[in-house]
C-alpha cells in the first residue's frame, strides 16, 4: 500500500500513471485453432478415465469433432494479419501472428490430423489404447498448428517439440511389435539430435543479435559486428541443420523408411504430411523471415540439399521390390523423401529472387497432403486383408475393390504429375518455374530428371492395380495359416476409412478441376 500526505498525493498518482503496463492482451480468436486442438486432447485423456470399455470408440468421435471445430475456427481469421503476445514496449513485435501463411499451414495440419483420426477409428478393441492415442495425436496436431504462427525462436522451438514428442510414442504404440519399438527409438534419437543442434544454433544467433524475435533478428543480422560474424553464421548453419533433420532432408533421412514401416499406418501417413509440414514451416520461418541477411549462406546449401534429397528419395523408391514385405509403405516413405526435395526448391529460390517464392512451397505442400494421405488411406484399407503390405498384394485390386483401385491410381498419378492428376502437374510446374525464375537452371534440370524417374515407379504400381488377380494365398500376419486372398477381399470396409478415401479423392478431383484454389498461394505474398 502507498500512503501520501498533503500536496504530495497528485505527484505520486502521476508517477504511477506513467508506469507502462506489463500485462499483455491476448487475442483469443487468433489463437483459437491450436487451443481448441490442445483442449480436445486434454478432454479425451480425462474422459478416458470415466468411459466404459464398450464406449471407448466415442473418444475418437470426440477427437474428430474437436478437429472440425478447430478448422471452423480458421474461418473468422481468413482476412489474416492478427497478432497477439506482443511486446509492451514495441507492439509491432509479436510472438504469434495469424497471417495467410499461418492459416494455410494450419488448415493443412488440422485437416491432415482429421483424416488421420478417420483412418484410426477402425482399430481393434484396445489397440492402440484409445485415451492415450487420441491425446498424443491431438497434442502433436496442436503443436504443429502453433508452429506456423510462431514469430520468435522460443515459441518456434517449443511448438516444434510439442509436435514431435507425442509422435515418438505414437510410432511405438503397436504392442509387442519389435519393428515398432525400433522405429520409435530411431525416430526419437534422430529427433533429439536435431533438437540439440537447433538449440545450439539458436543460442549462437541470440548471442550475436541479442533478440529472439524473428523480425528483430533479421534487422540485427544485417549489421552484425565483425567479431560476431562467424558466430552468427555458425548459428544460422546449425539452426538449418536442426530443421534438416526434422524434414528428413538428405543426409538426415535415414530414420524415415523404418519409422514408417514400424508405425501404425495412420501415423505413418500423419508423419508423411503433418510431420513434413512442421519441418518445412520452421525452415521457411528461420530462413525467409529471420535470416534473409545470410541468404548467401543458406540459399546454396538448401539448393544442394534439394537436389540430393529428390534424387536419393526417387532412386531408393525405384529400387523397391514388389514382393518385399512392407514394400508399399517403403515406397511411399521414399517417395515422401523425394517429394521433400521438390518442396525445398522454392525455399532455395527465395534466396536468389526478390519475388515471394514461398507460395509455391505452400501450394505444393497442400496438394501433396491431400493425395499422399489418400494413398495411405487405401494402404490402410488393403492392409486389413494383406497385412504384409507388399506392392504385389495390390495386383488385381480393381477386380475386387474397383473404387479403391481407381482412387489409388488417381493419387499415384497426382504424385507423378500426370493427367488426370492435373493438380500434381500444375504444382510441379509452379515449383519448376520458381527455380527457373531464380536463375537455378541446374536445379530445374535435376528436378526434371527426377520427375521422369518417379514416373516409372508410380506408373508401375498403377499398372499392377489393373492386372488379373493373383491366385496365391495370403499368409496370416501371425504366421502359420493361410487364407484365400479373394475371399478375404470382401471383408466389410469401415465407414471411417471409406470416408477418408472418398474425402481425399473428392478434394483431389476438385483441385484438379479448379487448381486455382491451391495455386493462388503461389501468386500472392504470404508474409
Amino acid at each position: 500500500m502507498i500512503t501520501t500526505t498533503g500536496g504530495a498525493a497528485p505527484a505520486v498518482v502521476t508517477a504511477a500513471a506513467d508506469v507502462p503496463s506489463v500485462v499483455q492482451s491476448v487475442d483469443w480468436l487468433a489463437i483459437a485453432p491450436p487451443v481448441i486442438a490442445a483442449a480436445t486432447a486434454l478432454l479425451c485423456l480425462v474422459a478416458d478415465l470415466f468411459t466404459a470399455e464398450r464406449h471407448k470408440r466415442l473418444l475418437g468421435l470426440g477427437a474428430a469433432a474437436g478437429l472440425v471445430a478447430a478448422i471452423i475456427a480458421l474461418v473468422p481469421l481468413r482476412a489474416g494479419e492478427r497478432q497477439t503476445f506482443c511486446l509492451t514496449a514495441d507492439t509491432a513485435t509479436c510472438s504469434y501472428t495469424a497471417d495467410h501463411f499461418t492459416l494455410a499451414i494450419q488448415l493443412l495440419v488440422l485437416g491432415g490430423a482429421l483424416l488421420t483420426v478417420l483412418l484410426s477409428l477402425h482399430g481393434s478393441r484396445g489397440e492402440p489404447p484409445p485415451g492415450e492415442y487420441w491425446f498424443l495425436l491431438l497434442a502433436s496436431a496442436s503443436g504443429a498448428a502453433l508452429l506456423p504462427a510462431a514469430r520468435d525462436l522460443t515459441t518456434l522451438v517449443v511448438a516444434l517439440e510439442v509436435a514431435s514428442l507425442p509422435a515418438f510414442a505414437l510410432v511405438g504404440m503397436r504392442r509387442g511389435n519389435r519393428l515398432s519399438s525400433e522405429a520409435a527409438l530411431k525416430f526419437f534419437l534422430s529427433s533429439v539430435t536435431a533438437t540439440a543442434v537447433t538449440l545450439l544454433g539458436v543460442s549462437f544467433v541470440y548471442a550475436a543479435t541479442g533478440s529472439l524475435h524473428l523480425t528483430r533478428i533479421a534487422a540485427e543480422l544485417g549489421d552484425v559486428p565483425g567479431q560476431l560474424d562467424t558466430l552468427a553464421k555458425t548459428g544460422v548453419a546449425l539452426t538449418l541443420i536442426g530443421f534438416a533433420f526434422k524434414t528428413a532432408v538428405v543426409p538426415f533421412h535415414f530414420w524415415v523408411p523404418e519409422t514408417y514401416v514400424g508405425a501404425p499406418l495412420p501415423i505413418a501417413g500423419f508423419l508423411s504430411v503433418v510431420g513434413k509440414a512442421v519441418g518445412f514451416t520452421g525452415l521457411i520461418l528461420v530462413t525467409v523471415v529471420a535470416f534473409p541477411a545470410y541468404a548467401d549462406v543458406w540459399g546454396p546449401a538448401i539448393a544442394v540439399l534439394a537436389a540430393l534429397t529428390m534424387t536419393a528419395g526417387n532412386v531408393a523408391a525405384l529400387r523397391q521390390a514388389a514382393g518385399r514385405r512392407w514394400s508399399a509403405v517403403r515406397l511411399l516413405a521414399w517417395s515422401s523423401v523425394g517429394q521433400a526435395g521438390y518442396i525445398l526448391v522454392p525455399i532455395a529460390a527465395a534466396a536468389y529472387s526478390s519475388d515471394d517464392q514461398i507460395g509455391a512451397t505452400v501450394a505444393y505442400a497442400l496438394m501433396y497432403a491431400v493425395v499422399n494421405l489418400g494413398a495411405f488411406a487405401v494402404v490402410v484399407l488393403v492392409a486389413r486383408t494383406k497385412p504384409l503390405n507388399r506392392i504385389s498384394d495390390y495386383q488385381g485390386l480393381y477386380a475386387t475393390r474397383p473404387l479403391a483401385a481407381l482412387a489409388l491410381a488417381f493419387f499415384l498419378l497426382c504424385l507423378a504429375g500426370l493427367p488426370p492428376g492435373i493438380i500434381g502437374l500444375f504444382a510441379k510446374v509452379v515449383v519448376f518455374s520458381s527455380a527457373v525464375d531464380a536463375g537455378l537452371g541446374w536445379l530445374a534440370v535435376i528436378m526434371g530428371v527426377n520427375v521422369v524417374i518417379a514416373l516409372y515407379y508410380y506408373l508401375k504400381w498403377t499398372a499392377i492395380l489393373f492386372r488379373a488377380p493373383a491366385e496365391a494365398a495370403e499368409p496370416a500376419e501371425s504366421g502359420g495359416t493361410t487364407a484365400p486372398a479373394a475371399g478375404a477381399a470382401h471383408r466389410r470396409v469401415p465407414a471411417a476409412v471409406t470416408a477418408a478415401i472418398a474425402l481425399t479423392a473428392v478434394l483431389g478431383v476438385v483441385l484438379s478441376g479448379y487448381p486455382q484454389l491451391v495455386l493462388r498461394f503461389a501468386a500472392t505474398s504470404l508474409f
